[in-house]
């Protein structure tokens, strides 16, 4: 009995970490132009706080399995439960942009930990025939938390200010601390392979600079020269990556993954298509408010529909994926996802809420869809040796794609800013409504992507509901 009660409060520390990660991702897209406010800035070069967080957490997660085999679980988890609440106090109290944004980082590396480290203590400590309940169980605040993330962080602007959207991370993290001492079993570390160090340093290199390219369009400041000049490293240290890869016995992510069809086409795709579609959690609340007057509460309760969307959607997409295949159910959908997003281009404030509601819905519907079928036919192939490490490809893509769909959208709207003036909100909007026309064409150019996809690839293999979904930020 004190067996079961220790595993069951094992249970809720991992998913109370996981719900952390999860709702911080989301909590400040509906508080941005508050916080711009507070430290002198303009409203609509905010996407840095964003882009730092998911930036910083596809930064270490190729190194969380190593690190925690390497020391411990135990130790790890407690080290970034630390981090993250030291991360949201520097937060906090931040002052200017620059100092939230390197917060923002500190705070990200700490969540990265959080989700994989837990998942490998579960792994570790469950009989495998309670592990897929138990993970089950895991995953439920990773749904949670995008669904009350932005209401929050709209009621805490209006009730307290924007520092509270970070400070309540505090008490829940001391609590974090303490179970994990009391009650996560010190399971020692494993005799891991040498850290391909240098691998890594290429692949995070190249990685951050790309986003800092995309981001130096408008929130840096950066002349086209220097964000050249970033671009260039960036893909120089992706293709040294690659040549390292391909004569290291142990790399990081071996080429050799690529040789599946379904995970090299299913990653692409999840790069191109969340370009487009991961910039929304942030666009349209901003637009919101910016151009159309809404309180950040009103605003955090009009992304409710996408979340609420997105998980009815949850019951349709194995039935839709096992009648149409993948390939038809992602093209079709993806180009969906992407007239979607293009509509929000005929948002104007004269329109009525119900349509703004239907309009959001349907989005949240189809992004739901969307993450599903793609996180699957990306995984489904994968052999025993290859899954783990297929995994966490996927998930680096996934934090590297949000934070860079987020940035190219900055950019964008920086350039119709530029385009259209800035002197009252129906420019604001305009620049807005082409923001949106054009990430919405970027999501409907990857469903090229997924046409690649052969008839014999497109079949439904393992059920979508049997491929755990990873964090969902929307």
């Amino acid at each position: 009995m004190q067996q079961e009660r220790s595993l069951q409060i094992l249970l809720w520390l991992v998913a109370v970490g996981f719900f952390m990660q999860t709702l911080d991702a989301t909590i400040v897209n509906t508080a941005l132009p508050t916080m711009a406010h507070s430290l002198g800035e303009s409203p609509l070069r905010m996407q840095s706080v964003v882009v730092a967080y998911s930036l910083s957490m596809a930064l270490l997660i190729p190194a969380s399995g190593w690190v925690a085999d390497r020391f411990g679980a135990r130790r790890v988890y407690l080290s970034a439960i630390v981090l993250f609440v030291v991360g949201s106090v520097l937060c906090a109290v931040s002052s200017q942009l620059d100092q939230l944004v390197a917060a923002r980082v500190v705070q990200g590396l700490g969540g990265a930990l959080l989700l994989p480290v837990g998942r490998l203590v579960v792994l570790r400590t469950f009989p495998r025939e309670k592990f897929l309940q138990a993970m089950s169980f895991v995953a439920i605040p990773g749904l949670i938390g995008p669904l009350i993330g932005p209401t929050l962080g709209g009621w805490l602007v209006e009730v307290a200010s924007w520092h509270w959207i970070f400070l309540i991370n505090v008490p829940v993290g001391l609590i974090g601390c303490l179970a994990t001492l009391r009650y996560m079993p010190a399971v020692p570390g494993a005799p891991v392979a040498r850290f391909d160090l240098a691998g890594y340093l290429m692949l995070a290199f190249g990685m951050a600079a790309l986003s800092l390219a995309l981001d130096g369009l408008s929130s840096l400041g950066l002349r086209q020269a220097s964000v050249l000049v970033l671009l260039i490293f960036g893909l120089a240290s992706l293709v040294a990556y690659w040549l390292h890869a391909a004569r290291k016995p142990n790399p990081l992510f071996s080429p050799r993954l690529f040789s599946v069809a379904t995970l090299r086409i299913g990653l692409l795709g999840n790069l191109f298509s969340r370009l487009g579609s991961s910039c929304m959690p942030f666009l349209i609340p901003l637009m919101l408010q910016v151009t159309m007057g809404y309180t950040p509460l009103h605003a955090g309760l009009m992304m409710l529909p996408v979340a609420l969307a997105g998980m009815s959607m949850k019951r349709f997409t194995t039935p839709l994926i096992t009648r149409f295949g993948y390939r038809r159910v992602l093209v079709g959908n993806t180009l969906m996802v992407g007239i979607t997003m293009a509509s929000f281009a005929l948002s104007t404030p004269s329109q009525p809420l119900w349509w703004h509601i239907v309009q959001l819905a349907i989005f949240g519907a189809v992004n739901s869809l969307q993450f599903t079928a793609m996180n699957t036919v990306t995984l489904k192939d994968l052999n025993q040796g290859m899954a783990s490490s297929g995994n966490s490809l996927l998930s680096m893509v996934q934090m590297v794609a949000m934070g860079m769909g987020v940035a190219a959208a900055g950019g964008v709207l920086s350039a119709f800013t530029g385009h259209f003036g800035s002197g009252g909100a129906q420019q604001t909007l305009w620049a807005f409504q082409g923001t949106f026309a054009c990430m919405g064409l970027v999501t409907i150019a990857s469903a090229g992507i997924f046409w690649q996809l052969s008839p014999r690839d497109s079949e439904s293999g393992a059920a979508a509901d049997d491929v755990p979904d990873l964090p969902e930020h929307v």
